[in-house]
């Protein structure tokens, strides 16, 4: 089963974080990969910094081919980066071990990332490289994404989540309980027993298509 990690690195412990280069307030965020020929050409936005003077600074850097203006709106500019990929050892980490890019968003101390592996074994392999290349991740989320079969609800019925927003809005889930199975029971038209084994359920069934398998991590 495929894993998504959401991590934290450095912005100056890869290249790509020292090319785009930012202070204050400014940050950059990838809007998507786009394929031309044998490479893959990021598009990023930029917000509040001046656009002329950012492009020509990053141009001059040795791994980047070219940085184009796309597009202009009042205070951000889409643009793309034509760069070296191999040159950074954390995005030929993420190419070697098959990872998929799903967002980034960098600001001048630290890029935030969320990357889709094929399988756990493989994110293990891609923190390894990072560490052997003096790259600091901070791992802050890791959970499998939901399978294609099990809906829009991570896999729920109707029921379990009827049950599962019930229980919340009740609060029993709270510190000391808003209420009991017995009074969810009154709610939703069903035995206390049946309650107890819905909620049983959704929760199994939202740990299933969410989260890490217990023999993966």
């Amino acid at each position: 089963m495929s894993v998504i990690a959401e991590f934290r690195v450095p912005a100056g412990e890869f290249e790509l974080g020292r090319i785009l280069t930012v202070a204050g307030t400014t940050s950059i965020e990838l809007e998507s990969l786009v394929p031309t020929g044998e490479a893959t050409v990021p598009l990023f936005w930029i917000h509040d910094v001046s656009r002329d003077s950012f492009t020509e600074r990053i141009e001059e850097h040795p791994t980047v081919n070219d940085a184009t203006t796309v597009d202009v709106f009042e205070g951000r500019t889409l643009f793309t980066l034509d760069w070296d990929a191999n040159q950074d050892h954390l995005f030929a980490g993420i190419g070697e071990y098959d990872g998929h890019l799903l967002s980034a968003v960098g600001t001048a101390d630290t890029w935030k990332f969320e990357i889709r592996f094929p399988e756990h074994e493989l994110l293990t392999k891609f923190t390894d490289h990072c560490e052997r290349a003096s790259i600091s991740l901070e791992i802050t989320r890791i959970y499998n994404p939901t399978e294609p079969d099990a809906g829009p609800w991570y896999g729920l019925t109707e029921r379990q989540r009827e049950a599962m927003e019930l229980a919340i809005q009740m609060g029993y889930y709270e510190i000391p309980r808003g209420c009991t199975t017995n009074e969810l029971a009154a709610e939703l038209g069903i035995s206390d027993q049946a309650v107890t084994e819905r909620l049983r359920r959704a929760i199994v069934t939202l740990a299933k298509n969410t989260l890490v398998p217990s023999d993966s991590a």
